[in-house]
């Protein structure tokens, strides 16, 4: 194997791909990158068994055919160390690969490229196409409710749900849940969920970008598999059953808040330096057309909002977690927004005050 490349066009699969080895491997040839070169095209794949990314570049340049594995972090911190529009040549050279750069030189370990499992390919069951800016928003819109590491494992990750030309995502951790939804061009009649976990959302929304390319989903049996341009994703599934989200979603609250969604995060950024560094609690005590915002912590320390906004209705104090609400606040866009409480046992329904595409609950808690 023996190609040249441009070190800009090497670097930025080559971080994509290195972003989804993990450090610590049981495996030695899981930490390495599989480069394969055909024709004039090279190819670089990572995977840690759970997640695999694979990225194409065009050889401007004669190479020859073959391949190897390279320890990815290495190549990586080789190829950002060097000047920029650097020409770089690769080529193996019986158990080593070397690599020369202008007057830099280095020789890396291999292993086999025999020895790298790949995914194994599955018919999918369900294919479509959506713009990547769309994706992207579903992603961020949600992803902040993941939990982490949560014995009810189906909660580490994302429940995507395809209906006919609607893609919908629901992420929630228990205590707060996430749920935004976009038109799209798929054509099927009956709901079909399915759970990707948390390293696979993160890796694939760092593939997505803001412009206007679409990306190619599969959705398979095990596997979930997103092909942009110059990359193909893969991901295996949660195996597992997702609560029923829109049993969650609190009806029928009679308590309408809208406040201006900037004052209200202010506000609340500002009570939470005062609230218990553990449990993150607020109050917030609601009249005729205000809102107070209260934090006090275990050193008899308080702090005390009050807003004006649009409220007509009865009294009520109810306790948060300040760090759920400000997640939501956060990812909202629009001047206003809108928030909707029945009693102080009940969960919160947060929303753009126009219509958006987005929804959000917080549970509340007992202070």
């Amino acid at each position: 194997m023996k190609f040249t490349i441009n070190r800009e066009a090497l670097l930025k699969p080559l971080q994509l791909v290195a972003g989804v080895v993990e450090r610590r491997q049981t495996l030695p040839v899981l930490s390495n990158v599989l480069m394969v070169v055909d024709g004039n095209q090279l190819s670089l794949t990572g995977t840690d068994l759970e997640v695999e990314l694979v990225g194409r570049v065009a050889l401007e340049d004669v190479a020859e055919a073959g391949e190897i594995t390279v320890p990815a972090r290495k190549l990586m911190d080789i190829c950002k160390s060097l000047p920029e529009n650097t020409l770089i040549e690769v080529h193996q050279d019986d158990l080593k690969v070397k690599v020369k750069a202008g007057r830099s030189r280095f020789t890396l370990s291999t292993l086999p490229a025999n020895e790298f499992p790949s995914i194994e390919e599955e018919a999918g069951s369900v294919s479509f196409t959506i713009g990547q800016s769309r994706l992207r928003r579903l992603i961020d819109r949600t992803g902040f409710a993941m939990a982490q590491q949560d014995v009810r494992y189906y909660l580490n990750g994302m429940l995507l749900e395809v209906s006919q030309n609607c893609l919908c995502a629901v992420a929630t951790d228990g205590h707060r849940l996430a749920m935004c939804s976009v038109d799209a061009d798929i054509n099927q009649q009956d709901k079909h969920q399915v759970i990707v976990p948390r390293k696979g959302i993160l890796e694939m929304a760092r593939l997505l970008t803001e412009g206007e390319e679409s990306v190619h989903i599969t959705l398979g049996a095990n596997h979930i598999r997103a092909k942009t341009g110059d990359f193909m994703f893969t991901s295996k599934l949660v195996d597992g059953k997702f609560p029923d989200y829109e049993r969650v979603i609190p009806k029928g609250g009679n308590k309408i808040i809208i406040g201006d969604r900037q004052e209200l995060r202010q506000a609340f950024q500002r009570a939470s330096i005062l609230s218990n560094e553990k449990y993150r609690g607020i109050r917030l005590i609601l009249s005729d057309g205000q809102l107070k915002v209260m934090a006090n912590n275990p050193e008899q320390e308080e702090a005390e909002e009050e807003l004006s906004l649009a409220y007509h209705g009865d009294s009520m104090e109810i306790g948060f977690n300040v760090s759920y609400l400000l997640d939501v606040l956060s990812v909202l866009s629009g001047e206003a927004i809108k928030m909707t409480l029945s009693d102080p046992n009940s969960s919160a329904l947060l929303e753009e005050s126009e219509s958006g595409d987005s929804t959000y609950v917080v549970m509340p808690m007992r202070l």
